[in-house]
């Protein structure tokens, strides 16, 4: 099966014929089945907001959620939280999702870990305190920083990433040999593989002026790059039950109609792109 989705639902009015407004969550709902969310990455959501989500959307659409910031130490280097704040932003966000997994309606919990998090024995460490902390909800991780993606070992962090039940977040993004990551199609867990896309723009990614968080996905996907992914979807889904891809090129609204051009390269429609539901491990 494969799904296809975007960063937030409102912000993507080419979804919609002659329109030039935020989108709904009903009307994105319609077109996509599955969408990825920030909100709890700033601030854990009450649990009354999630149940307003589900109301607005099918029984089979799906939420990609963000782990909240306490939970991928972006607060290191700067006023860190206390070991009982880091606790108690786990036991929130359990708290936060139940109604979510009871509905089959989280897809998994996104941890994208910062650039400063580096392959060190401590934080190898803080991905199996993520597992214990987490339970049995669905986990997927992105790395940011490439010396997770060393050749030598990348086959060794698959299978560490396996036996903790994590999927692998294969990104594409600008990268060079010390900064960003490669876009290595490797799966480590067989339930899932997400694909988040960010686009290619180097000198909005990298330069980090004044207006770098409005142009850094500032990015297009030519039909022939959509081809290529095209192709790495069809090879993924013969390895995993699921392969879902997420477009965050978006400074310029450019990530739906690339979703969209990928689903029709794909053949896929709404019914054959349906979640279906996925067992809890």
């Amino acid at each position: 099966m494969i799904t296809i989705g975007l960063t937030t639902w409102k912000e993507h009015p080419a979804l919609i014929q002659n329109v030039q407004r935020d989108v709904t969550l009903p009307e994105y709902a319609a077109v996509l089945p599955v969408v990825e969310l920030d909100t709890p990455f700033y601030g854990i959501p009450r649990a009354s907001t999630v149940a307003n989500w589900q109301k607005e959307v099918p029984e089979k659409f799906q939420f990609i959620l963000k782990a909240n910031k306490l939970m991928t130490k972006h607060d290191y280097g700067k006023e860190e939280a206390s070991d009982e704040e880091r606790q108690q932003a786990f036991t929130e966000y359990r708290r936060m999702v139940r109604p979510l997994v009871s509905a089959h309606q989280l897809k998994t919990v996104l941890f994208q870990f910062p650039p400063f998090f580096q392959r060190t024995t401590e934080n190898l460490q803080w991905l199996f305190e993520i597992r214990d902390q987490m339970a049995d909800l669905p986990i997927a991780v992105e790395f940011r920083d490439p010396s997770w993606y060393d050749p030598a070992l990348t086959d060794d962090l698959m299978r560490y990433l396996a036996g903790l039940n994590m999927t692998h977040v294969i990104v594409d993004e600008p990268h060079r040999l010390n900064d960003g990551v490669p876009f290595v199609a490797k799966v480590a867990d067989d339930r899932l593989a997400l694909m988040r896309l960010h686009g290619r723009n180097e000198q909005g990614w990298f330069n980090r002026g004044k207006d770098w968080r409005g142009v850094r996905t500032l990015y297009k996907y030519s039909d022939e790059e959509l081809a290529a992914f095209a192709a790495t979807v069809s090879e993924l889904s013969t390895q995993v039950r699921e392969v879902c891809v997420i477009f965050n090129n978006n400074s310029g609204r450019d990530a739906a109609p690339n979703a969209l051009a990928l689903r029709d390269l794909l053949h896929l429609s709404w019914q054959g792109l349906g979640p279906q539901q996925m067992s809890l491990f």
